[in-house]
């Protein structure tokens, strides 16, 4: 249950990412109450999946879904240029992911 709230938290992140480039640095009222909700919501998830979960594995998780979904969320949703070396170095980022997934004890 812990993994399914990490990624969920995950997912959250990438969702408030994206809300902070729609909210136009909080001058948007909807864009920015769905950035601090799904914010809030991540941060909360993220907290209830550390009763169980390291902080160095749930942190380093969270911030990586966050991080690659962000990188596929601006390529797919807004044009953002693709290039070999910033796939390259968002796989890194997701091998990291899977070591850090199966050298957890929970």
């Amino acid at each position: 249950m812990s993994w399914f709230l990490l990624l969920i938290a995950g997912l959250l992140e990438v969702a408030w990412a994206a809300g902070l480039k729609s909210c136009e640095g909080f001058t948007r009222f909807w864009p920015s109450v769905f950035t601090v909700v799904t914010a809030l919501s991540s941060f909360v998830l993220l907290a209830m999946a550390m009763r169980q979960l390291p902080l160095g594995t749930a942190y380093a998780v969270w911030t990586g879904i966050g991080a690659v979904g962000a990188f596929v969320l601006g390529i797919v949703m807004l044009g953002e240029t693709v290039s070999a070396m910033r796939v390259a170095s968002a796989a890194l980022i997701v091998v990291g992911l899977v070591g850090m997934k199966l050298s957890s004890a929970v």
